[in-house]
């Protein structure tokens, strides 16, 4: 199966947002099945953003499993991108 990213960046000054969602978001991708690999981005040494690595059937599988993260649905995110995503390193 082909791999996507989904790079997310937060809304300004919403850490308290992904602090209080982030359990929910850790076993969406727990119990999805689909990710190779994820953590957040790092600004100023805070969480400012969610970079994510899936191994989904297609582009829609990706997207849907953006549209179902728990940080989206709580308003954590200012934008939101999935890409299809080629490993050549690592």
């Amino acid at each position: 199966m082909p791999l996507f990213a989904v790079i997310c960046r937060d809304k300004p000054g919403a850490l308290q947002t992904r602090l209080d969602t982030r359990e929910a978001h850790l076993a969406h991708i727990r119990d999805s099945g689909i990710v190779s690999m994820a953590g957040p981005l790092i600004e100023e040494g805070e969480m400012r953003g969610s970079l994510v690595i899936l191994d989904a059937a297609d582009l829609a599988a990706a997207e849907a499993w953006a549209a179902g993260d728990p940080y989206g649905a709580a308003g954590l995110f200012d934008s939101v991108q999935v890409t299809e995503w080629k490993k050549v390193i690592g």
